[in-house]
């Protein structure tokens, strides 16, 4: 599911994206379109400028020689507010000024030269309106709006240029008409002018026209039906009867003609700066659409993944919570299983508390619930197979410990004929042969004992009174074949409780079966007895069982060691000296201590720590 979730994300990665880009643009658009207002002043200024200058021509040429010059307070009024707005635009724009809007504005700082002939009259009419149309010309195209024509907000950008532009014929054209009426030399050139600059303005007014909104179109148009236009327009009609006949007229009529001009200009201005107001907000309106469809998306993209994550969690909790009731009951089988097996292995508990396996339930019939029904089957097998095998052990168990109990009864009867007998027998031949025939019993009646233990079962009959160890050793020399090899040292008079004397005896005599039957039949066996302060801080005594055969190898030693510690089963870990399973199951039932070592020269040696 990675790979999919991957794809849309980047998807609606691209889509929000997108978005922002279109509405980072749409603000810069919109930043752009309120910093052309700023350069809209800056045109109107230029073009009053403009006039101020034609006006100032027009006075030096008509001034009789000698007269006073007119006076250029107007004409440098202008020019400072010329500068004072490019150096406003400049400002205004900052950082982002285009490198074409730069160079629009060194070029009107630049007009200093033209404007110091200007003021020394050296400079025609013709001569003036080129250069001022120029500068008009370079601060409308370093705006850059036509740049922006392939942005998403294209439409706007049009619109911005077609007001300026507009605005701009507009007042090329009431320069040109205002030109004319001077009757200079170039006049019949202003009206061609004008003539062009008129042209041009109708075809940027339908431009506009086609763009706009019906709002927008009347409020530019409504300027058309204002008196300073009518008046433009009827000398501009007379103009165009006879451009020939030129009426010259005074400085005076020439100034109430260009403040005429001036209020028209600022009527346009103002509406050109209303309409580039409305269609700055209307860009910020693109951007903040934009980046609420940005938003939108991003918050559509959240509840997608979220519905999608809830969705998947819901998915996989029906199929994990399935599964993990299953791994449940594995792990339970497992544990159970192993429980058991280590009761088979090493355990003489005689726990049998069978596997009560928890059916899984299964809530659909899809391949996870044949799976769990598969696996109810298993735990069910499982169990029985357990069962079988604990029924197999208790069985297996009872079965030695019946043998064992029998052979017990029958040579406890066995001994009990024979005291009898020999109580009333006095040949000594018979007598020894009695004898010989009741230590066979008393071995035999230690086998079946050691038999019942091996089964789980230790019947023992407590003594009256506690036994000294050297007695206890006796006791076990008693119940093996061979004792006549078995010397007896004890350097200690410790004596052993009543409860552990039977299980202590037992565990003697096989030690000292072992010692007698795997050495050679004429080396002695030592069985010596210290006391536990010599070897030991936990007091008792110290029993050490000595042969000198051939000994176990390493390996060997080890692992009969180990199986006097650890508990194992009979029928799974099978040796040829029985005798140390009896002795580790009463190690461990009674704490003793009780490990093999090598005798020196050769043989083992057990040592027994009583305490």
């Amino acid at each position: 599911m990675i790979v999919p979730l991957t794809v849309v994300g980047a998807l609606l990665g691209l889509a929000v994206n997108g978005e922002v880009r279109q509405a980072m643009d749409a603000n810069r658009i919109a930043e752009r379109v309120r910093d052309s207002g700023q350069v809209a002043r800056l045109i109107n200024d230029v073009q009053t400028e403009h006039r101020e200058a034609l006006l100032l021509s027009v006075q030096q040429e008509s001034a009789r020689p000698g007269a006073t010059l007119p006076s250029t307070a107007d004409y440098r009024r202008a020019q400072r507010v010329t500068d004072e707005r490019a150096a406003g635009v400049r400002s205004a724009f900052g950082s982002a000024l285009p490198k074409d809007e730069a160079r629009a504005l060194d070029y009107v700082r630049r007009l200093s030269v033209l404007r110091d002939k200007v003021e020394r009259g050296s400079v025609p009419a013709a001569g003036i309106d080129p250069a001022y149309a120029a500068a008009v010309g370079y601060l409308i195209d370093g705006i850059g709006l036509d740049h922006l024509s392939d942005s998403p907000s294209s439409s706007v950008i049009e619109l911005v240029d077609a007001v300026m532009r507009a605005d701009a014929a507009h007042a090329a054209f009431e320069g040109g008409v205002f030109s004319a009426q001077t009757q200079d030399a170039n006049g019949l050139t202003e009206y061609t002018r004008a003539v062009g600059a008129h042209r041009v303005y109708e075809e940027q007014s339908e431009r506009f026209a086609r763009i706009a909104d019906p709002d927008q179109v009347l409020r530019l148009d409504g300027i058309e039906r204002n008196a300073e236009e009518s008046g433009i327009e009827d000398r501009f009609a007379e103009l165009q009867i006879d451009p020939s006949s030129l009426q010259s007229q005074s400085p005076r009529q020439l100034r109430t003609a260009m403040a005429q001009v001036n209020r028209q200009a600022e009527a346009r201005l103002e509406i050109a700066r209303s309409l580039i107001g409305e269609i700055a907000d209307r860009a910020d309106d693109a951007s903040d659409v934009a980046l609420y469809k940005a938003l939108a998306l991003l918050a559509l993209a959240v509840l997608g993944f979220a519905a999608w994550l809830t969705f998947s969690f819901l998915v996989r909790r029906s199929v994990v919570r399935p599964l993990a009731a299953l791994t449940g009951a594995a792990h339970q089988v497992v544990e159970v299983a192993d429980e058991e097996l280590a009761k088979v292995e090493d355990d003489d508990t005689t726990d049998t508390t069978p596997l009560r396996p928890r059916p899984i339930p299964v809530p659909v019939r899809d391949e996870i619930g044949a799976l769990a029904e598969a696996f109810n089957q298993v735990q069910v097998t499982a169990a029985a197979l357990l069962e079988r095998q604990v029924l197999s052990r208790r069985n297996v168990g009872e079965m030695f410990g019946n043998v064992g109990r029998r052979v017990s009864n029958l040579t406890t009867r066995q001994l009990t004929l024979i005291d009898a007998v020999e109580r009333e027998e006095t040949s000594p031949d018979i007598l020894e042969r009695l004898y010989r025939i009741d230590h066979i019993a008393v071995r035999l009646q230690r086998n079946a004992d050691s038999l019942m233990l091996l089964a789980g079962i230790r019947e023992t009959e407590l003594d009256a009174r506690p036994t000294t160890l050297a007695d206890v050793i006796r006791a076990a020399l008693g119940q093996i074949e061979g004792y006549q090899r078995v010397s007896l040292r004890s350097e200690t008079e410790v004596t052993v409780a009543p409860d552990i004397t039977g299980d202590l005896t037992l565990m003697l005599a096989e030690l000292l079966e072992n010692a007698v039957s795997f050495s050679p039949s004429d080396t002695p066996v030592e069985v010596v007895v210290r006391p536990g302060t010599d070897v030991t801080a936990d007091g008792g005594a110290l029993i050490e069982v000595i042969d000198h055969g051939l000994g176990l190898a390493a390996e060997r030693l080890a692992e009969e060691n180990a199986r006097l510690v650890r508990r194992e089963r009979l029928d799974l870990v099978p040796t040829k000296v029985l005798g140390l399973f009896v002795v580790g199951g009463l190690a461990r039932r009674w704490g003793i201590r009780v490990t093999l070592s090598r005798t020196p020269g050769g043989g083992v040696t057990g040592s027994v720590w009583v305490v």
